[in-house]
């Protein structure tokens, strides 16, 4: 999260918002957040989440389309943390802060457990449930019809934004002028696009004891090829190898699409057309847009080692526009 935005949330405006919901600020317990405040609090001993959205981030009309998103999703059975209507039987509250405005939300704490680095790898159970559950989303997404329409790829906040988060001279700046250039060129069908998770990785879905998956956190979905949710996954998988790592890579990209095309194809969908030859296109812009997160949200001045040598070899990949799969 932007630095500057966590310093405009204060405590008397986390309880406004506890309280639209029936929550005081002590059953509160802050779990952190990358663009947004999460809390989680107790309700007859069923837990859930209370989300303090930047109105610098997401306006109404985006919040409502991704509420409303969800619970189509819901509604028709996939498995997904729900929304939760305030008091007031709204599906989000506005609270005024001193320079900007906050949106509240809340949502069902998804069952299971979460499963970290190095568990999700060499994984194929996890990617054929992965498979799965990513096409009865896309399935699901050729069916929808939104009452309030949530916005598409060229309005990613990451995009838009980039060169205020960027230093100048970084080589990903012309890059992504030269991706958007691709993405353009595209085809848009039925079957190729349309709203996605937008963020599907193992920070964003639970797994149960049957390795079912829920997914939750679906602030960033938007509309877009269905091939990206894919490559998001698979990108989450393989940027923890470093350079000397590629053989470790290639194998685990190897497993990954096997098992996740298995569990694909199972749920009813064939992979995207195209989907091999554009995989590494997306792959390319999920790395820019993690660069420019890291750049907007963290402090770059004194990385540990790991971020040191993935900006490294991330910024090398970039300049020379190539993806994490280049050469397999």
């Amino acid at each position: 999260m932007d630095p500057k935005i966590k310093q405009l949330l204060l405590d008397e405006h986390v309880t406004a918002g506890a309280a639209r919901f029936g929550v005081s600020f002590s059953e509160l317990s802050f779990i952190g957040g990358f663009q947004n405040f999460i809390y989680t609090y107790i309700r007859e001993g069923v837990k859930y989440i209370l989300r303090f959205t930047p109105g610098t981030l997401r306006s109404p009309e985006g919040l409502a389309a991704e509420i409303d998103w969800v619970r189509y999703l819901a509604d028709k059975g996939l498995s997904v943390a729900n929304s939760i209507s305030s008091a007031a039987g709204l599906d989000f509250e506005r609270i005024e802060g001193e320079s900007i405005n906050f949106y509240v939300s809340s949502f069902q704490f998804a069952p299971g457990r979460k499963i970290g680095y190095p568990e999700c790898l060499d994984n194929p159970t996890l990617y054929e449930q992965c498979g799965r559950i990513t096409s009865r989303l896309h399935k699901l997404s050729m069916q929808y019809e939104p009452s309030v329409k949530r916005h598409t790829w060229e309005s990613n906040e990451y995009l838009l934004r980039a060169n205020d988060y960027l230093p100048q001279e970084h080589p990903a700046l012309q890059a992504l002028e030269a991706i958007r250039t691709e993405l353009s060129s595209l085809s848009v069908t039925a079957q190729t696009f349309g709203l996605i998770h937008g963020d599907i990785s193992v920070g964003n879905f639970m797994v149960d004891e049957a390795a079912g998956i829920t997914l939750f956190d679906f602030d960033e979905c938007q509309y877009s090829w269905y091939i990206e949710d894919i490559a998001i996954q698979l990108y989450y998988l393989l940027y923890v190898f470093g350079e000397d790592s590629k053989s470790k890579r290639k194998e685990q990209y190897e497993q990954f699409m096997v098992h996740f095309e298995r569990g694909y194809t199972a749920a009813g969908l064939h992979m995207p057309d195209r989907w091999r030859e554009q995989l590494e296109l997306f792959l390319r812009l999920r790395e820019i847009i993690v660069v420019i997160g890291m750049h907007r949200s963290w402090d770059l001045s004194q990385p540990d080692e790991w971020t040191r040598d993935f900006l490294r070899d991330s910024t090398m990949r970039i300049a020379r526009g190539i993806s994490v799969i280049d050469g397999f």
